[in-house]
């Protein structure tokens, strides 16, 4: 007979896929009721412990863990390679946009390093520490993209979820307004993209999950490479670029050499990296609209096309990027 707390182990073990269920239900309900007495099981309930390590347990099974099916083990990898990419990318972002800021501050006269450090004095003391708060914290980026290659995953993903707190300190404030100002869109997409990355990245690279590793290339020298072009990107146009700029330049070059590189190579083009790479699209694409759109009218005529230009790009590589990896897994039959 059924008891009521078996019932309930059987109802929260339905949040792990069909095949784990399969091979371990029964052991597992077999051990959450060993030396349960049957009254006891009828006033029971699983433990709050017990139900938060099922649902870690699925995300694990879902996400490529060991001897996992061919669709999940492909779901688990394109996962891990978009965090990966998505982390590389703010990492990189990250740091140049405080060194360019940096140098522009210390190179155009007194009066300019004044207004750059205003903004961590006169405000007051807590106004002071989150301003030098969200000035350092995204740097941690980089050390969540070296941690996450050299296998330092708990300081990984430590380091990525503090990153991406700064994204939440505007939201609050958009929450304590009374109206919507004309970047509350940008402000929650960058929210989206910056937590996106941190919790894809503490989800997927689990301890069942192989080292994280870069299609291609040393870790240091693409990391310097994305620097160097979003560098370039910036200082092309003195003045006339935003903060997305750099970001989206460096994914569209990057992201158009590597399929350019798979396909004429006559290579296998993965699955799991078009589909994080087209992910990572979408989200940057989204970041995109929504930073430029209300300003779209005052932008000077130059920038207004390469704005526009860099969101028809995206849409195109996003949409090459997905038939690419659904293509793939098609034919592999997953």
């Amino acid at each position: 007979m059924t008891t009521l707390l078996e019932s309930r182990y059987r109802a929260v073990l339905r949040l792990l896929p069909a095949y784990y269920r399969r091979e371990r239900e029964e052991e597992m309900v077999e051990t959450y009721l060993w030396d349960v007495d049957q009254e006891t099981q009828e006033q029971s309930r699983p433990t709050l412990g017990e139900v938060a390590s099922i649902v870690a347990l699925a995300v694990r099974s879902r996400l490529g863990a060991g001897g996992a099916p061919l669709r999940y083990a492909v779901l688990g990898s394109a996962v891990r390679l978009f965090a990966l990419f998505a982390v590389l990318l703010q990492a990189a972002s990250a740091v140049v946009d405080r060194v360019l800021g940096l140098t522009w501050a210390s190179t155009r006269g007194g009066g300019q390093w004044a207004l750059f450090t205003d903004g961590f004095t006169g405000h007051g003391v807590w106004a002071g520490a989150g301003a030098v708060a969200q000035w350092f914290l995204p740097l941690l980026w980089t050390v969540a993209y070296f941690a996450l290659l050299r296998d330092r995953r708990r300081l990984a993903q430590v380091s990525a979820l503090v990153a991406a707190l700064p994204t939440l300190w505007p939201l609050v404030d958009l929450w304590a307004r009374d109206f919507a100002p004309s970047d509350s869109a940008y402000v929650v997409a960058a929210a989206v993209l910056a937590w996106a990355s941190a919790l894809a990245l503490c989800a997927a690279h689990h301890r069942d999950a192989p080292p994280a590793a870069l299609p291609a290339g040393a870790p240091g020298l693409v990391f310097a490479a994305c620097c160097v072009l979003m560098g370039g990107s910036v200082v092309a146009l003195p003045g006339g670029v935003d903060t997305v700029w750099a970001l989206v330049t460096c994914y569209l070059v990057t992201a158009l050499a590597w399929l350019l590189y798979r396909v004429r190579g006559g290579n296998r083009v993965p699955a799991a990296e078009a589909a994080a790479l087209a992910a990572l699209g979408l989200l940057l694409l989204a970041v995109r609209i929504t930073a430029v759109y209300p300003w779209l009218d005052v932008l000077p005529g130059a920038l207004r096309v390469g704005v526009l230009t860099q969101a028809a790009a995206l849409v195109a590589l996003t949409a090459a990027l997905a038939v690419v990896s659904g293509r793939d897994l098609l034919s592999r039959g997953t």
